[in-house]
């Protein structure tokens, strides 16, 4: 008779180092053992050689219900069982509902509880016309964040907070224990500017990253970082596309801020001259994608520690919200979950960074940036028995080839991508076998976080 349930071998890469020849048995869906060599016995065995073992991937940047009818968490987590991401982190603009209550966060839950196939948490925010009085109410009901922003999107399902209210809800989101991220844009330099660009007359690829250059979104950084100091929030850039940001979130943090800073895959992985010149409003996303010297400025930030975690920002528009000549009218935000590990490990790989980074920032920093980091987000006894396994197997990416998109379309297609994953395991239980998705909806759980266990996260965490 075994003592685990099953056993997972390959090579281990968690924040702390590689183990070759690791090792994680389980039972009941928790990690119950550790360690290299000679496996113990169990009633499944997994034997993966020299492939790539992470910490089951948490995306802390998720849209699964942007567009009304058209994806949901039955596709957003089925793309993530097949990406190897075991959490998706859901942002809380949904298409007609803006979830700004306890009722709406726990009604959400359970919607999404029934299409779920990997865990999921989830993301609440504020009406403005409410301010911050259901800010405690979302915490108790089990948000894991708080989302607001400086730039209005739609006054509707994703309002500008102005700058006093700002600061009063970032002052109730200190009583909490949470963070409060924050969308990163200027909304009177981005409207001045948008209207300037679009009395030129012009229709091109540029016009999109000149109407919100990147002034725009570091004044807003500082914005949200001295509202910070000021309340003694934890605060959060969800995205962030400029070295300068990265900079800036530094210096808070020398400050004694809890100032951590999100990047986002596709601002290292394209760039403005490559691939928003000919992928056109399939690749328009807010904050823009730049150029590929301040990619390169990421990718040093990255190297030195100073990205907290790397997420997807994911919404699969139908192709049709992608597809206006006049670049300035297509909607912004591309899908990605299936491919957010690959690319990272890539990355890393032609950079000659460790491997470890993809553990910190795909895993162990988002489990503690959303305090959840006692059920999740590395290899420790009692975790969850969350895994993402990855080996070398070049193609050109087809986002239709798999049949788990929700869409046919990514701004990632035709791109060679080496690695690829060939198992991904939610709480010890195969759900991605390397083609299929196993998983069924209603497979995943709400994910709460414990604001009293939980730390908070630095970059360098």
């Amino acid at each position: 008779m075994s003592d685990f349930d099953s056993v997972i071998q390959g090579r281990f890469v968690g924040e702390d180092g590689i183990v070759e020849r690791g090792f994680a048995a389980v039972r009941d869906g928790k990690i119950a053992l550790l360690g290299s060599g000679q496996a113990p016995a169990a009633k499944d065995v997994h034997d993966f050689g020299n492939a790539i073992v992470l910490p089951g991937v948490i995306d802390g940047q998720v849209h699964s219900r942007s567009q009304k009818d058209q994806e949901d968490f039955v596709w957003s987590t089925r793309s993530a069982a097949a990406g190897g991401v075991t959490t998706i982190v859901d942002m809380p603009y949904d298409a007609g509902l803006l979830i700004s209550t306890g009722d709406m966060i726990r009604e959400k839950a359970r919607s999404a509880g029934e299409q779920a196939r990997v865990d999921f948490a989830l993301y609440g925010t504020i009406n403005p016309a409410h301010g911050p009085i259901h800010i405690a109410e979302m915490a108790e009901a089990g948000a894991a964040s708080f989302k607001f922003s400086t730039f209005n999107t739609d006054s509707t399902r994703f309002p500008r907070i102005p700058t006093p209210l700002l600061h009063a809800a970032f002052t109730e989101v200190a009583k909490t224990g949470l963070i409060a991220g924050v969308h990163n844009e200027n909304d009177e330099c981005v409207q001045v500017w948008s209207e300037a660009i679009k009395a030129t007359g012009r229709t091109d690829y540029r016009t999109h990253g000149e109407s919100r250059p990147a002034i725009a979104e570091t004044l807003a950084i500082a914005e949200v970082y001295e509202i910070a100091q000021a309340t003694g929030a934890s605060a959060h850039i969800v995205h962030c596309s400029v070295g300068r940001g990265y900079d800036l979130s530094e210096a808070y943090r020398a400050q004694g801020v809890d100032a951590t800073i999100e990047a986002c895959i596709h601002y290292l992985v394209c760039s403005e001259e490559e691939d928003v010149s000919r992928l056109l409003g399939r690749a328009k996303c807010n904050p823009p994608i730049r150029s590929a010297a301040e990619r390169e400025k990421l990718w040093k930030h990255l190297a030195a520690g100073h990205i907290t975690i790397v997420s997807t920002d994911h919404v699969s528009w139908g192709i049709e919200r992608k597809s206006s000549p006049v670049m300035l009218e297509n909607a912004s935000g591309m899908p990605g979950l299936e491919v957010l590990p690959s690319l990272l490990l890539d990355g890393l790989t032609d950079r000659n960074l460790s491997l470890t980074h993809a553990a910190k920032l795909l895993a162990s920093n988002p489990a503690r940036l959303f305090r959840i980091a006692d059920q999740k987000g590395g290899f420790g006894l009692g975790l969850d028995a969350d895994f993402a396994v990855f080996t070398e197997r070049p193609r050109y990416y087809d986002p239709t080839a798999s049949g788990h998109n929700v869409v046919g379309w990514s701004p990632y297609e035709g791109r060679l991508i080496r690695h690829a994953p060939v198992a991904t395991f939610l709480r010890g239980e195969m759900v991605f076998d390397g083609t299929n998705v196993l998983a069924q909806p209603g497979n995943g759980r709400f994910v709460k976080p414990n604001r009293v266990a939980s730390a908070k996260v630095s970059a360098a965490a």
